[in-house]
């Protein structure tokens, strides 16, 4: 039994939500985004309220529910405040820099890395150590921000890579030297 499908979504005020066939369409002051329901999820909109309802109790179509659910929240949210996720670089040369809508790093390998970012999230660099992706799309700040970490994974001994702030990295204990 899907708990999180069954929830109703709150629609806030500036937030507009249209429900055409298997198309949901959120409408707000950062922008539209829209997400198609699966075969046998059904949306509804009542006085500001977002409700979903499956057609069978299938196991397949439950996690879908909580999915379709999710997703329709995430995108309210999303054109109302957006999305934001910060990284920071850590190591001595280490370093980002932006430019337009690609990022170029140097992280320790022979040669920069550049990487795009898809269309829809705008980057920020402080410092060159400081990177902040911002967005309305949840997923896709998160995938963004997860392909930029796994360039330069922090190494457990010198913790030398890229991380998300707030990241807690556990550090191992070097080898010991004989004696």
């Amino acid at each position: 039994m899907s708990r999180i499908g069954k929830k109703p979504i709150p629609v806030p005020k500036g937030v507009e939500v249209q429900v055409n066939g298997d198309q949901v369409s959120v409408k707000g002051p950062l922008g539209n985004l829209q997400w198609g329901l699966s075969p046998g999820i059904q949306a509804k909109v009542d006085n500001g309220v977002v409700t979903l309802t499956r057609s069978s109790e299938t196991n397949k179509l439950k996690a879908l529910h909580g999915l379709s659910r999710a997703e329709i929240a995430n995108h309210i949210v999303g054109v109302k405040q957006g999305y934001q996720k910060n990284l920071e670089i850590m190591g001595v040369g280490y370093r980002a820099q932006a430019q337009g809508n690609s990022l170029t790093f140097t992280v320790g390998y022979a040669h920069p890395v550049t990487l795009a970012l898809p269309k829809g999230v705008e980057v920020t660099v402080d410092k060159q150590t400081l990177i902040s992706l911002k967005g309305i799309d949840k997923r896709v700040v998160s995938q963004s921000a997860a392909k930029i970490r796994t360039l330069k994974v922090p190494d457990v001994y010198k913790q030398k890579g890229v991380k998300y702030i707030g990241e807690v990295l556990r550090k191992k204990a070097g080898k010991a030297g004989k004696k």
